[in-house]
């Protein structure tokens, strides 16, 4: 009796924690699908349903085409890589995993350069009344963070998965901004940074309140991970209106 009590004691235990992967498979693959959604529709007008809005003006610069092909395919890459581990198919995810590093370095290089050269041709006016070398720590930031995250995914990638995942969460909500300054919605892109930066905010707190309701727990480099990407938001400001950094804001676009 007592056996067949330890055995379903065991049963149980294990579907217990099936259940668990598969609600955790769940959450990141909603994640994964989330983020290229809101990419899409953020740079619908803008870019990759460009030629249906006439009134956008001429396409980009060969520089920000390639940028934005590289980031696409990032970010179907990263979808591509949740659905893997959600379907256990672990093995392609790993392989796949060396061409997400190499075009995560493309994304830092070509993103770079976009934000560098976009100096040349701004205003004030472009970006809401901000003077482009203020502004150009938004973008700076946004790469020195996916550096942060995406490169602390991959160094923790074998030591624990569970770091490797919300990391990689942490990398796509730090992409937000740019996607949602650009929402075809005059209503919402009306609130400024209310909007741009609320997002990826309400969306960061979200996903750490959820993953510590289900696990009973906080994961603490996603809590410390999370905290970075927030308080960023505001700092950037701060940090684009000093001297030290209009210093180095020309140094850089020298």
């Amino acid at each position: 009796m007592a056996v067949n009590q330890d055995a379903i004691g065991i049963r149980t235990g294990i579907s217990e924690k099936a259940a668990a992967r598969s609600r955790e498979h769940k959450f990141f693959l909603t994640a994964a699908i989330m983020f290229p959604v809101i990419v899409i529709i953020g740079f619908s007008k803008n870019y990759y349903f460009r030629p249906f809005f006439p009134a956008m003006g001429s396409m980009y610069s060969d520089l920000v085409r390639v940028h934005a092909v590289i980031l696409t395919t990032w970010i179907l890459l990263f979808a591509t890589q949740a659905w893997l581990v959600s379907s256990k198919r672990v093995n392609l995810h790993m392989k796949l995993g060396m061409a997400g590093v190499g075009l995560a370095v493309l994304v830092v290089v070509s993103g770079y350069l976009v934000s560098i050269g976009a100096i040349a041709h701004q205003t004030a006016a472009d970006r809401g009344g901000i003077p482009p070398l203020v502004f150009l720590v938004v973008p700076i930031a946004d790469l020195v963070l996916f550096v942060v995250f995406f490169g602390g995914a991959i160094y923790l990638r074998k030591r624990s998965s569970a770091e490797h995942k919300r990391l990689m969460i942490l990398s796509a909500l730090n992409f937000l901004p740019p996607a949602t300054a650009r929402f075809p919605v005059p209503a919402l892109l009306a609130l400024g940074p209310i909007w741009i930066f609320g997002v990826p905010i309400v969306l960061t707190i979200a996903a750490l309140a959820y993953d510590t309701w289900r696990n009973r727990k906080v994961n603490k480099v996603f809590l410390a991970g999370s905290i970075l990407l927030i308080v960023s938001f505001p700092a950037r400001m701060w940090i684009g209106g000093t001297e030290m950094w209009l210093s180095f804001a020309e140094w850089l676009t020298r």
